[in-house]
């Protein structure tokens, strides 16, 4: 008895001495590392988790980070039952499947299996090993061990689904599942699953692009004990082994690129980023982007920007026609770039119009010939329409009457109201605001101006575009009053469309700026607002760019292309006057804004020649008088031919004067006020 207890007290002893050896080495080995601070990829997110671009980490490895619900259930059903059947059973080490390989090691002589946990993977891919040994098995289990007391299941398998290899520089199942079969890894089919399941145990000797075959057997093993197991039916076993391989790497998503450079710049430390972007739609838009481009000229790129009404949240913002074009300065933000926006602000001046009283949509207004001071606007084609509607004047976009309302309303008035509602203008160097900038004498971004009409179809409540999901959305800011804005949006969604497109589908409005440089158009129905954006980048005139030929079909194309079925613009709100020219209030009947203070029409005007004309003189010699014809000024007038007055002609309108030879003549006409006017000719 005395015996049996030395024998008992020596076997503690012994086992104290161990456990106080094999405590030492685990001390040894320092603290676990649990995957805090893991060096994974940026991903930017679209709105519903769907990858828009990824970036490789500081090793050039893709290593996309991932968790348990980013993933098919079957795909993580398939792993746990071909890799750790007790994985949530056991602390980090599973004895049965241990001994199993130990057994097998003595039976076959060489190892059959490596009786590994998720665990114990997991601590081998945070530690990475230069070759097998029992030494390092042992560091494997002992790092399992402390990696399930520190961490959940769920943890544990998140960071499997994160570093898990799967040949070349991809990790993780998210990495793999985009590389290989173009999909996120929630919508695998079951071979699908059954092949990622597979790769990680060999990753390079089974590379689907590289060895499609033994891919595919490795595949079908996983395929093989999930069947022996019952757990999927054998005829979709079947189905999934009948399966193709895929033998060529797929580019990872390369979507909204610009948006994502900007955030993730803004945040560096953050590995995840969520937009508001609609990938489907962001996919669609620059498919549409780059082929129009293409189509309208080399070295001409197309920017869009779609937003939601409701929210103001961008749904696609496409910066360039192709970010990797250097041609087409891909990588330059156009949706940012400040660019002359043409006539598109006109809606704005005609509801600054509608909301002080001054004119309705059926008012009358005059196109004609008008000088402010040294400017006189002209319409595009250089023609007049004479007395028009507000209505027509703004969906023809005649610059006469736009102008005209712009004096009555105020060009600082105008700017205020733009930039409280939070779009940046920018004049040139120097200058005040002026009357220019109803054409288009003033910098604006495509974004800012997508916001401005989002404004619009949002019964006048402009707020400023929100692109990150989750963040707090701004309070929104009035641009005009609801019964302004429902009768812009009104007269919009009645302008003639561009050729084969639909009436009537959406509120619109073009612009062309200065020299053909830009050409725009922006339109919006019930549901939501779409800017475009198309010239070159570096603001080189591109001759017959225009916004309703350039810029209105890819409008048009982008709502087709939406998939949203058309939405009907609001009804008309409280207030508003639906009525003829005739029924309106004798002061609205008809605009005045040609009278107001700011206008001279009065002033005297060289009506013939045109400034620049070139004139035919017979023979190259003086021959027959040329006619100059004069409007407006206040009699007597004094006319001018190179500095020498001609002999007064009476009170007539229409003079002639008699050249001396081929050449350039000046012509200037001043009246009793001082008013005057001049314009250069050429004799030929």
């Amino acid at each position: 008895m005395k015996r049996a207890r030395l024998m008992l007290a020596g076997f503690a002893g012994a086992v104290a001495v161990a456990a106080l050896g094999c405590g030492a080495w685990v001390a040894s080995l320092g603290p676990a590392p649990l995957g805090k601070g893991l060096d994974t990829s940026h991903i930017v997110l679209d709105r519903e988790g769907r990858l828009l671009r990824a970036y490789a980490t500081s090793e050039g490895r893709w290593r996309l980070p991932a968790a348990a619900e980013d993933v098919d259930p079957r795909f993580v059903r398939l792993l746990l039952a071909y890799e750790d059947k007790r994985f949530y059973e056991h602390r980090g080490v599973d004895l049965f499947a241990l001994g199993r390989a130990a057994i097998q090691l003595v039976s076959k002589g060489h190892i059959v299996s490596g009786g590994s946990t998720l665990s114990m993977q997991v601590a081998r891919l945070l530690e990475p090993r230069e070759q097998r040994s029992f030494g390092a098995k042992l560091r494997q289990i002992a790092r399992a061990l402390a990696l399930e007391r520190a961490l959940g299941k769920n943890e544990i398998l998140s960071l499997y689904l994160t570093l898990a290899p799967y040949g070349g520089n991809l990790e993780g199942i998210r990495a793999a599942a985009l590389a290989y079969f173009g999909k996120d890894p929630k919508r695998l089919s079951l071979g699908q699953a059954a092949l990622l399941v597979a790769l990680p145990q060999s990753p390079e000797l089974r590379r689907p692009d590289r060895h499609p075959n033994v891919a595919g057997a490795a595949r079908d093993r996983v395929l093989d004990r999930v069947a022996a197991a019952g757990a999927v039916p054998h005829d979709e076993i079947a189905r999934a082994k009948s399966e193709s391989v895929p033998q060529a790497r797929k580019e990872l998503p390369m979507l909204a690129p610009h948006a994502a450079d900007q955030v993730v710049a803004a945040e560096p430390a953050r590995r995840i980023h969520q937009l508001t972007i609609d990938a489907p739609l962001q996919k669609s838009l620059q498919d549409l982007a780059r082929e129009r481009a293409h189509a309208l000229g080399s070295n001409i790129s197309v920017a869009i920007v779609a937003v939601d009404n409701a929210s103001g949240e961008v749904r696609a913002r496409v910066a360039s026609a192709d970010y990797f074009d250097a041609r087409r300065a891909g990588q330059v933000d156009m949706t940012l770039a400040l660019r002359s926006p043409g006539s598109t602000l006109k809606p704005f001046i005609y509801g600054l119009g509608f909301e002080d009283g001054l004119i309705h949509p059926e008012t009358l207004i005059d196109d004609r010939p008008a000088r402010y001071g040294s400017y006189m606007p002209k319409n595009f084609d250089l023609t007049f329409q004479g007395a028009v509607t507000v209505r027509k004047a703004l969906q023809l976009s005649l610059n006469v009457p736009a102008i005209a309302v712009l004096g009555r309303v105020g060009v600082n008035r105008l700017s205020a109201r733009l930039s409280d509602a939070g779009a940046a203008l920018v004049l040139p160097k120097g200058e005040a605001p002026g009357l220019a900038m109803g054409l288009g004498g003033v910098g604006i971004r495509l974004a800012d101006l997508t916001m401005l009409y989002a404004g619009l179809a949002r019964g006048g409540l402009a707020t400023p575009l929100l692109e990150r999901e989750g963040a707090t959305e701004p309070s929104p800011r009035r641009l005009l009053d609801p019964v302004a804005a429902w009768y812009v949006g009104n007269i919009l969604i009645g302008a003639p469309p561009p050729d084969n497109a639909p009436h009537g589908r959406i509120a619109f409005k073009t612009g062309t700026s200065y020299g053909f440089r830009d050409a725009w158009a922006l339109g919006f129905d019930g549901r939501m607002t779409v800017g475009i954006w198309a010239g070159r980048p570096d603001g080189t005139p591109v001759p017959g760019l225009v916004g309703r030929a350039a810029a209105a079909p890819i409008l048009f194309d982008a709502f087709a292309r939406s998939g949203l079925a058309p939405s009907p613009l609001p009804h008309a709100p409280k207030g508003a006057v639906i009525a003829t020219t005739g029924k309106l209030p004798p002061p609205l009947q008809r605009s005045t804004a040609a009278a107001g203070p700011s206008a001279m029409s009065e002033a005297p005007r060289i009506m013939f020649p045109p400034d620049g004309a070139r004139i035919e003189i017979a023979d190259g010699k003086a021959g027959e008088p040329v006619a100059l014809k004069i409007a407006g000024g206040a009699a007597p007038l004094t006319v001018m031919v190179n500095g020498v007055p001609l002999v007064p002609q009476g009170s007539r309108r229409t003079l002639f004067f008699q050249p001396d030879g081929p050449g350039f003549v000046r012509l200037t006409v001043l009246d009793a006020r001082g008013a005057a006017d001049s314009v250069t000719v050429r004799l030929q």
